[in-house]
């Protein structure tokens, strides 16, 4: 389990992470959500205890990462794909990890294996492209065969089969019980992936929830499909709920929920050909959630020759 205790980490007077409390719990991929400069990378890099924090404490397994033994064996981190000489091969920039912690070459074949680099382990790295570095950088995670690991936007130059590869292994490793933190940009990505979600703003919390517990606060009222839509609007109305029709005959509820609106119709004998509650996606939510938090954004013009602001 990864803990993070009202963590601070300043640079001169700028809190890149403000008194940030969170949980990562095995048994399920946890989604590092936050714009840029929103202080995601310098919480998993204190969690690694590359940076020291100003305050407060990150722990594995109720211990501070610099006083484990033989880390590799609890904790697999990948923070940058790029950090590889190029002038060795796959198979030997993992050799070197792995000798160093006591992990011997047989090991090596089979995380180069699992990842689909046994083709490529004797070439060297420099020739390799974004993807296949991300691919390595997984690899060297394995090594240890930790409980633990952390992916810092895994998916960067992976293409739609290798994406699709890295959502299922993910998933497989917290099926496994292991703790899985990902940071990711890729709201419909994590979507798929993650099981709960952390969220932050400016280095600090903004929310920690499960996927259901997100959309359940985020949702869109209930789509329904009547061929007596104006008796069944007429008769939300009047229950107190709002109705807006669509110009495809369908109506958006919001101030009633499914199974009440079910039972309002089997009561006034109207047909339902649909019932379906809404609810933001992932994306939306987070757009929601983080609109304040902000702090690059680009600048645009619209059709009619006016400026907006939006998220960069």
């Amino acid at each position: 389990m990864i803990e993070v205790r009202q963590l601070t980490k300043r640079y001169g007077a700028k809190a890149a992470v403000d008194n940030l409390s969170f949980t990562v719990k095995p048994g399920r991929v946890t989604g590092f959500l936050g714009a840029n400069g929103a202080g995601k990378s310098t919480t998993m890099r204190a969690i690694l205890g590359l940076d020291r924090p100003s305050s407060g404490q990150a722990l594995v397994n109720g211990k501070p990462y610099a006083a484990m033994r033989n880390p590799v064996h609890h904790v697999g981190a990948l923070l940058d794909a790029g950090a590889v000489h190029g002038g060795r091969s796959a198979f030997n920039h993992l050799l070197c990890l792995a000798t160093s912690n006591g992990i011997g070459g047989a090991r090596v074949t089979r995380v180069l294996e699992q990842v689909g680099l046994a083709g490529v382990a004797r070439k060297r790295v420099a020739g390799f492209s974004l993807g296949m570095k991300q691919r390595l950088g997984i690899a060297a995670t394995l090594l240890g065969d930790p409980g633990v690991l952390m992916f810092d936007e895994p998916v960067n130059g992976l293409d739609p089969e290798g994406i699709r590869w890295i959502r299922e292994f993910m998933r497989d490793l917290a099926a496994e019980g292991r703790t899985v933190l990902v940071s990711s940009h890729l709201m419909s990505e994590m979507a798929l992936t993650a099981d709960h979600v952390v969220i932050i703003g400016r280095g600090k919390l903004i929310t920690e929830a499960s996927m259901a517990e997100l959309a359940e606060r985020h949702q869109r009222g209930v789509l329904v499909r009547s061929p007596q839509a104006e008796a069944l609007s007429a008769a939300l109305v009047a229950a107190g709920a709002a109705a807006t029709a669509a110009p495809d005959g369908s109506l958006s509820v919001t101030g009633m929920e499914a199974a009440a609106i079910g039972e309002l119709a089997f009561a006034r004998g109207v047909v339902l050909h649909e019932i379906t509650p809404r609810t933001a996606s992932l994306e939306e939510a987070y757009m929601e959630l983080t609109d304040d938090t902000v702090e690059y954004r680009a600048t645009r013009i619209n059709a009619r020759g006016e400026t907006e602001r939006s998220a960069a």
